[in-house]
């Protein structure tokens, strides 16, 4: 039976640190390495951030649209960089947040977390906007093959706002949409140990979040670290008592580094550090 991936998460975290850095090849980012913003820049990027990393972080989060917009080369890289990490030790978290209904979204989940595909990711982010019942295929086939979900659920950007604080009506305790997603992931969540694999994904940059329930017993992917502005130090004022679970994902604040493979690792590893100690005095 294949361990689930809230153990796998737990364990790596404990053994490497709690630290998600982000695999974006945007095009002002490879211009920043000195590439160019085609197939070959896109490959040499990935595996660089692969060889530098996948053997130290926790996580690695690839970004499919930086991938896709190549199309099917493209998809061909980010196909071979999913490999390459996972071989090394690092879980990989596809960042594509899909979000459908029926037989779309049951495709949608069978091609990053079916075993055998070429793009099977250890957990993906996912869109819950259509109703969080519509996530039931990859919620499904997650647990079938021990791989796990984040779920947007308070996200850093602004205009994620106005859906996810939204009101619900008919709930009698007037709780918003949110929260709603955030009570979801601690029903799917309840029982497991050390920690379930249905996560979501909450901002670092959102300052006091005590009135929301962040208990869900799952992990709780952190974006915002670096350069959008959080530090690791904002952690436990953010997460409160969940800031045990909470993954934070550092993107530009690494790769800005690049394309030295050691100054990746240093940056990688002082984030990590600081990261650790912050949880540590919480």
């Amino acid at each position: 039976m294949t361990e689930p991936f809230g153990s796998r998460l737990r364990r790596a975290m404990d053994e490497r640190g709690p630290l998600c850095v982000g695999i974006d090849p945007h095009a002002s980012l490879l211009a920043d390495w000195g590439l160019n913003d085609d197939i070959a820049g896109l490959e040499r990027f990935s595996r660089t951030v692969v060889e530098a990393l996948a053997d130290r972080v926790a996580v690695l989060k690839p970004q499919s649209a930086f991938f896709e917009r190549f199309g099917s080369r493209g998809i061909a890289v980010l196909e071979k960089s999913v490999e390459e990490a996972r071989a090394a030790g690092a879980l990989v978290v596809m960042d594509a947040k899909r979000g459908d209904i029926g037989s779309t979204m049951a495709a949608y989940a069978s091609a990053f977390l079916e075993k055998g595909s070429p793009l099977f990711s250890d957990a993906l982010t996912v869109s819950p906007y259509l109703g969080y019942g519509s996530l039931k295929p990859a919620v499904d086939l997650a647990r079938e093959n021990g791989s796990g979900l984040f779920v947007l659920a308070l996200t850093s950007n602004p205009e994620g706002g106005e859906v996810q604080h939204a009101v619900r009506p008919e709930d009698t305790a007037l709780r918003n949409v949110g929260a709603t997603m955030l009570a979801h992931l601690a029903e799917e969540n309840a029982g497991e140990t050390p920690m379930g694999s249905f996560g979501a994904v909450v901002g670092a940059t959102l300052g006091d979040l005590s009135s929301y329930d962040l208990d869900i017993n799952g992990p709780l992917l952190a974006p915002g670290i670096g350069a959008q502005g959080a530090t690791p130090a904002d952690l436990p004022g953010v997460f409160g008592a969940a800031v045990h679970r909470v993954v934070p994902n550092v993107s530009r604040g690494v790769l800005r580094h690049g394309p030295e493979i050691g100054s990746l690792r240093a940056s990688s590893d002082l984030f990590a550090e600081q990261i650790r100690a912050a949880v540590a005095s919480a």
